[in-house]
């Protein structure tokens, strides 16, 4: 597979930007998207149709999208959404199956997944509003790993998964190199995890099928360095502008954002080692609470020895006592007859 430069030529940028470029950045959608926009004659410029996905534009004015005005980009954003399984990732179904698209919150501008799970498969989806950044996060050479937890039923061939782990050719389909976990067998059902980086059309499901099993539940736990953690289903939140430039550095550089140098944490003080007792801390701030019942502890400790050595001082004393005031017992004499 060979990568479209994105550069811009000298030429392109002083007279303007390809409008499939322009487009993707302002959310309308990925850059091929957009051209098949274009060759349906869906997108004009004041009016009047746009033949050809290289037509140069400086803005966005005057640009409608099936009769719908586009806004001028704005800066990238991210969200990480929990598709639930019954929905499709796709705005229109021919079908007329609910997607993903309306279910999300009225407040979010329009947005563009990055790649599609389909409609049994749920977990972790990115959103954007920016076409561009949705393509270079699929892209192989970005080489994010994409991992699922998978519940499959039957019994997996050995050397079949062995083949997968190095790449195989499916029906003409190659495939690349994946990570395969086996988790616990429960009975005929088996749970696993599995680790792709480039997303083919159901390639998880056939590459399974492959060794000999059938997927049954498939879930998407992260992409790249973003993971699903304790999202509920359903449930959609926005990642940090700062932690989305650190995430995704070379795209954000290459566009010629200004990208802070990550912070490195301060490295922990090493403990001492040995059986020597630490030292008292000296010096410190004082706490007139903790001091308070320190000295009441000691009083109460005080007290309670000195009542002990007076109770045995007088059981001392009252042996002593007992012992001199006892007399000798008298003789008895016998009675004469």
């Amino acid at each position: 597979m060979t990568e479209e430069k994105t550069e811009d030529t000298p030429q392109e940028t002083s007279k303007g930007e390809r409008i499939a470029k322009l487009l993707a950045r302002a959310g309308v959608g990925s850059r091929r998207a957009v051209e098949r926009m274009i060759e349906a004659g869906m997108v004009k410029q004041h009016g009047r149709v746009i033949t050809t996905p290289a037509t140069l534009i400086t803005s966005t004015e005057g640009i409608t999208v099936d009769g719908m005005k586009v806004k001028e980009p704005e800066p990238a954003r991210l969200w990480l959404y929990h598709k639930p399984p019954g929905r499709v990732t796709s705005y229109h179904d021919p079908e007329g199956r609910p997607t993903i698209f309306e279910a999300l919150p009225a407040h979010l501008p329009r947005v563009i997944s990055v790649g599609r799970l389909d409609l049994n498969t749920e977990g972790l989806i990115l959103l954007t509003n920016d076409g561009e950044l949705s393509r270079w996060m699929e892209l192989p050479a970005t080489g994010w790993l994409r991992s699922y937890k998978v519940r499959a039923h039957g019994r997996p061939s050995k050397r079949k998964l062995e083949e997968i782990k190095e790449g195989v050719t499916i029906d003409g389909v190659v495939y690349r190199e994946v990570e395969v976990e086996l988790g616990e067998q429960e009975k005929s059902n088996l749970w696993l995890t599995v680790g792709i980086r480039e997303g083919k059309n159901r390639e998880v499901r056939k590459l399974l099928e492959y060794v000999g099993l059938q997927v049954t539940r498939l879930i998407r736990l992260s992409y790249g360095p973003f993971d699903l953690g304790k999202l509920e289903r359903g449930a959609v939140v926005e990642v940090e502008k700062d932690a989305l430039h650190q995430l995704c550095r070379p795209f954000f550089v290459a566009r010629g954002v200004e990208v802070a140098e990550e912070k490195k944490p301060a490295p922990k003080p090493k403990q001492k080692t040995g059986w020597a007792r630490a030292k008292p801390k000296t010096g410190g701030r004082a706490n007139p609470r903790r001091d308070s019942k320190q000295r009441q502890k000691a009083a109460a400790d005080a007290s309670l020895a000195k009542r002990i050595e007076r109770k045995s001082a007088t059981r001392a004393a009252g042996k002593q006592s007992s012992g001199a005031q006892r007399k000798p017992a008298p003789t008895r004499t016998p009675r004469k007859k």
